[in-house]
């Protein structure tokens, strides 16, 4: 008889869920610097302070410690204030606007503005002010004006991925991770504050990629020219690119698959015909890159990046795209009913709980290889806890609301 408590919706996987969740928040309590910065976290969540301090994983950190003081987890609200304190001082350049990539482990700054990393700040921000946190509201407003002068195009509906520190010069390469994460932190800014521009902003962008999937097998292309034609054999040269992979990336698929469908929901709210095609272009990503992606070498896990044809390319199991796995089938399940989404969500928290999650020292492992033995050569330690804290609510809260408005919403 399968364990209860990999199984979606009873009582012991909410517990599962619940305990995980504890030992992830508690996991993380040493992220912040004196100037609050995110350390780099080590395998035991010992800060590993001679690697760069990231805005994105900064901005992570206040987003997960916001969602934790509403949950009532202590230390929280001290941690979510640190995180919130490096993005407002020293991450924050105040010449040209905007937020470094990073600080080095000197405190020099990391050059180049990202919009991956800017998405990040608008996410936190967000969740900063459905915490009542001290000066988050002034930390979204400056954000979302920057993003919207640098990285916004009105015109395309999409968003261009680096700049040069002093925003002078624009990269010409675009890409659809900082889309995918844009299109969170969009979401989030309209549950938040209520504009809903920002939620149409979302939809313009999954419309472009639902339309670049349909007509690539339903396999998203990632990498882009400037004039975003879609660039299939960027990095084949390097396929583990830490951002930049080679081929298609069935864990953005499946994640993809989900704010697809949670915009859906939450743009046609009772219209369900408006819903349904966004609703059945999420299910395609998502069994696709499933089909593609897991036990595809006979064990089980996701792998990393897969070709054109969905042959796997890099065998190696990250464990974002194992929380975005979680995430999706729970959420497709919730929507439609489908039995075989719950029976892909009973498989995945199995795999966790016996191959992922670090019964010894907390977290997940961040990288396995394809026989699911640790791996360090594209995520060495344990950065953050964003996606593994994120898989411990999505499952059991409201698939139209982002995740920590819905939060919000039912701990009141």
């Amino acid at each position: 008889m399968e364990n209860r408590k990999y199984m979606l919706g009873t009582e012991e996987n909410k517990q599962f869920l619940k305990e995980m969740r504890e030992g992830l928040l508690q996991f993380g309590h040493q992220f912040p610097s004196p100037g609050g910065s995110s350390y780099y976290l080590g395998d035991d969540g010992t800060p590993w302070k001679d690697r760069n301090r990231e805005t994105w994983i900064t901005a992570r950190m206040a987003h997960v410690y916001s969602i934790g003081s509403m949950l009532g987890h202590e230390g929280s609200e001290a941690l979510a204030d640190a995180a919130l304190k490096g993005l407002k001082g020293e991450l924050h350049d105040d010449v040209n606007g905007g937020w470094y990539a990073g600080l080095t482990s000197c405190g020099e700054i990391v050059p180049s503005k990202q919009c991956y990393a800017h998405a990040f700040v608008i996410l936190a921000a967000t969740s900063g002010i459905l915490a009542g946190r001290n000066g988050a509201q002034e930390l979204l407003e400056d954000a979302l004006a920057v993003y919207d002068l640098r990285f916004w195009n009105e015109e395309q509906g999409l968003s261009c991925d680096t700049w040069n520190t002093e925003f002078t010069q624009l990269d010409p390469y675009r890409g659809i991770n900082a889309n995918m994460h844009t299109v969170e932190a969009f979401l989030a800014v309209a549950d938040a504050i209520g504009d809903e521009k920002y939620r149409t902003r979302a939809g313009r962008i999954i419309d472009h990629v639902v339309g670049w999937a349909k007509n690539n097998s339903w396999r998203i292309p990632e990498h882009f020219t400037s004039d975003w034609q879609p660039d299939l054999e960027c990095n084949k040269e390097r396929p583990d690119d830490q951002f930049k992979p080679y081929g298609a990336t069935p864990g953005h698929g499946i994640e993809w698959a989900r704010l697809i469908t949670q915009w859906a929901l939450s743009t046609y709210k009772e219209d369900k015909t408006g819903a349904e095609p966004y609703i059945l272009a999420a299910e395609k990503l998502y069994n696709q890159a499933v089909t593609d992606g897991w036990a595809a070498d006979s064990a089980p896990g996701i792998v990393y990046t897969t070709d054109w044809e969905g042959h796997p390319v890099v065998h190696d199991r990250m464990h974002w795209t194992l929380a975005e796995a979680l995430n999706t089938s729970s959420v497709l399940y919730h929507v439609t009913g489908k039995e075989k989404y719950a029976a892909d969500y009973q498989a995945f928290m199995r795999y966790l709980d016996e191959k992922v999650l670090d019964h010894v020292n907390g977290s997940w492992f961040h990288q396995l290889d394809r026989e699911n033995h640790l791996l360090e050569t594209v995520w060495p330690g344990k950065s953050d806890i964003y996606h593994a804290l994120q898989a411990t609510l999505i499952p059991i809260h409201t698939p139209s609301l982002s995740i920590a408005a819905t939060v919000k919403a039912e701990t009141k």
